[in-house]
């Protein structure tokens, strides 16, 4: 009763009405009449209607001028966002479209989620009312975007290499065998580049146990994709390497190191060290260079058989289309623990981790950086007379109690896994490299480290087409445990 007379008596000072006051009585039974106050009940439910009728048509306005940016969604990879709406006066009830990407919105959290099963740039529906709307009041309608990209896997192309070419070899190779008293698991795929347009795979391997002296031997060689031969550059040199202590040559010098060594496990003499690391490095350097004169030997019988293939201009020499870089380690097993000798030259690392997994050395150090400039390969001449990195600084000679891991690998694993040169100093970067051989990957793929695992040569497969962005190159890892 009271709004009414407020209201009453407001609509008839605006329009300049004065009530006398012989009146009141009058005006105060005009108030009360049923009809005065349904009147005035009606006017102030439709001026509220109007407020509210301008309050959400603001709303409205707000919300169509809103952006709505979704991140990117990936196929077949887990999704979930939220709407940044909860300040709104607004009720989602759908958004179309959703579900024919395998997605869902919850209306309550806000949230949209699930595992797109399409790719693609895709128009999306809101569906929404004011909260207070009734239930069935219609609908308004917001256009949204969402990009679904594919997998950057399935873009790549998986052709063939050509088996009729004079240098074919299979595009990849995994194995697991017995070691000596260790067990090897290795692999070598082709990159992603070189899938994709049906190209070799320029990397290789070699491993061989010496029942006769108890020497084994593993070799990692890398093919310079940017030398037309290089993929039997890789495996001529591998190859090399095991030949050259196959033949044994020197059998005397590897029975006097033999004594060295244990004569040095008990004295500890640091100059008969030096004289021990001499001896090694005398080996090891008539090993590699057998394995530089063997590429070179092929590399001008080539030549005058099959001139026509040596068809770059250039390059200068037939060896320059052979350039390969080499990482061999080649260890024994003695009463006191494991002495490991190592070469290298390029960019395969090699390592080994300790028992405990609390040390992990690397066995070499990389033709990366600006000392050396860029990669050097065995096959370059210069490479044993250089003065900026001597031949003698390549070789190194490694005792330990006993290991629980030998690594060698290339730079398509190198570079993806440990990204910088400095990580490979750094045991902690190889125990997150073995958690990740162990599954610990966004693939969940994983290797069980077991010689009877009849599956471990498909594990470990499976685990070197892990993909990262930018790193197609080929992969070989080789394995000790």
């Amino acid at each position: 009763m009271m709004i009414t007379k407020e209201y009453i008596e407001l609509l008839f000072k605006s329009k300049g009405i004065v009530v006398p006051t012989n009146l009141t009585d009058k005006f105060q039974e005009f108030i009360n009449e049923k009809s005065s106050i349904e009147s005035v009940k009606a006017i102030l439910e439709n001026q509220m209607e109007i407020l509210k009728n301008w309050k959400d048509k603001n709303i409205i306005i707000d919300f169509s001028r809103q952006q709505i940016t979704l991140p990117n969604a990936l196929i077949n990879k887990s999704y979930q966002t939220k709407l940044d709406i909860e300040k709104l006066d607004l009720i989602i009830t759908d958004i179309v479209g959703l579900s024919d990407l395998g997605l869902k919105f919850d209306p309550v959290s806000f949230v949209i989620e699930g595992i797109p099963i399409i790719s693609g740039d895709f128009k999306l529906k809101i569906l929404y009312r004011i909260k207070g709307d009734k239930d069935d009041s219609v609908l308004n309608e917001k256009i949204i975007s969402i990009l679904v990209m594919a997998d950057p896997k399935s873009l790549w192309k998986n052709l063939p290499s050509n088996k009729d070419d004079i240098y074919w070899k299979e595009d990849h190779v995994s194995i697991c065998e017995k070691l000596g008293n260790r067990t090897i698991l290795v692999s070598s795929k082709r990159g992603r580049s070189h899938q994709n347009v049906g190209s070799f795979r320029d990397d290789d391997f070699g491993f061989k146990h010496f029942h006769g002296n108890g020497w084994s031997l593993v070799c990692v060689a890398d093919g310079a994709g940017s030398y037309p031969l290089s993929r039997k550059g890789s495996q001529i040199v591998c190859n090399a390497v095991i030949e050259y202590f196959e033949l044994d040559v020197d059998k005397e010098k590897r029975n006097e190191f033999d004594l060295k060594i244990t004569e040095y496990e008990i004295s500890k003499d640091p100059l008969l060290r030096k004289e021990i690391e001499g001896l090694a490095a005398q080996n090891l350097y008539k090993a590699v260079l057998f394995a530089h004169n063997k590429i070179k030997e092929h590399a001008d019988a080539t030549f005058l058989s099959n001139p026509s293939i040596f068809n770059n201009p250039k390059l200068k020499t037939p060896l320059e289309y052979y350039h390969s870089t080499l990482l061999f380690t080649i260890f024994k097993k003695y009463e006191f623990g494991y002495v490991i000798l190592t070469f290298g030259v390029g960019d395969c690392p090699g390592a080994i981790m300790n028992k405990e997994k609390t040390e992990t050395t690397l066995l070499n150090w990389l033709d990366v950086g600006e000392f050396g400039g860029g990669t050097r390969f065995v096959t370059q001449p210069e490479i044993f007379h250089s003065t900026e990195r001597p031949m003698v600084s390549r070789f190194n000679l490694k005792i330990i109690e006993d290991f629980s891991f030998l690594f060698l690998m290339s730079d398509g694993i190198y570079d993806p896994k440990f990204e910088v040169e400095a990580n490979l100093e750094k045991n902690e970067k190889w125990i997150d490299f073995l958690s990740d051989l162990e599954g610990k990957n966004e693939d969940g793929s994983k290797i069980d480290f077991n010689f009877e695992n009849k599956e471990i040569t498909n594990q470990l497969s499976t685990w070197m087409d892990f993909w990262s962005k930018g790193n197609h190159d080929d992969r070989t890892l080789a394995i000790i445990f």
